[in-house]
């Protein structure tokens, strides 16, 4: 019940020719994790050769309410494989930390051994709650580089930022302990965070920043919350991304 209230929020799913109102070629994909859980996403192909960002959303709505910033993503020439976890959206179950972990290396291996993309031209992303699932995939998986945007060490500090340090595992059956992926991570990585950001305050994503190892870069955007880093940001919030990607990804 609480990690209902807390932690997963998923809304409802709306049918609606999301390709037409969005523009965006947006491809149809169920996968099956397992014997009881589909997931759905879509793939967005910039063509061939383009660097793929598999995108590990938050904790709320579901992959419709992002198609504004995968078109940005899209425009800039980049590919995009978002889905939704279980319990989100159109996949079914019901959500639970190590049920997004396996839904996001179902993806991966999605691109990576179904559609033939290798790990040289794979970018992982991961905003908010998905930080700690990005992070999963990225210390078991090859990729060329992780992007990090408005996420935190450990539920635990969430905890200690919202409700006065009450110990999360009381409630909770949940930790999402970015901090200890990020220390094994062997990649790139980029942190990005809105310095307003009242629900994970910036010190907390400075947090994540300095439990990784190098190679590693720090990224702020002044004036920006939670939910509309991209937004405020702007176009240079993009280049940022642009610039990490063709430094990590050969050729692009």
């Amino acid at each position: 019940m609480f990690e209902s209230l807390l932690v997963f929020q998923p809304s409802p799913w709306e049918d609606r020719n999301w390709a037409k109102l969005s523009g965006l070629p947006l491809e149809d994909v169920w996968l099956s994790v397992d014997d009881t859980v589909t997931v759905f996403g879509w793939f967005v192909d910039a063509g061939p050769g383009r660097p793929v960002v598999l995108w590990c959303h938050g904790n709320a709505g579901n992959i419709s309410y992002r198609l504004d910033n995968l078109g940005e993503l899209y425009r800039r020439g980049l590919s995009i494989f978002i889905f939704d976890y279980r319990g989100y959206g159109r996949s079914t179950g019901s959500p639970s930390e190590g049920g997004l972990y396996q839904d996001a290396l179902t993806a991966y291996d999605h691109l990576n051994q179904y559609r033939q993309i290798p790990s040289s031209r794979i970018i992982i992303f991961g905003r908010s709650l998905g930080g700690p699932v990005a992070g999963d995939v990225a210390i078991r998986r090859s990729a060329a580089g992780l992007i990090l945007e408005g996420t935190f060490p450990t539920i635990q500090a969430m905890a200690d930022h919202h409700y006065f340090g009450l110990p999360a595992h009381w409630l909770l059956n949940v930790e999402f302990n970015l901090s200890q992926k990020v220390a094994k991570l062997a990649m790139p990585l980029l942190v990005m965070h809105g310095e307003q950001d009242s629900i994970v305050p910036v010190a907390l994503g400075r947090q994540v920043f300095d439990a990784a190892r190098e190679p590693k870069r720090w990224y702020a955007v002044p004036g920006a919350e939670h939910n509309d880093v991209p937004y405020v940001g702007g176009s240079a919030y993009y280049q940022a991304i642009m610039a990490f990607i063709r430094e990590v990804v050969p050729g692009k």
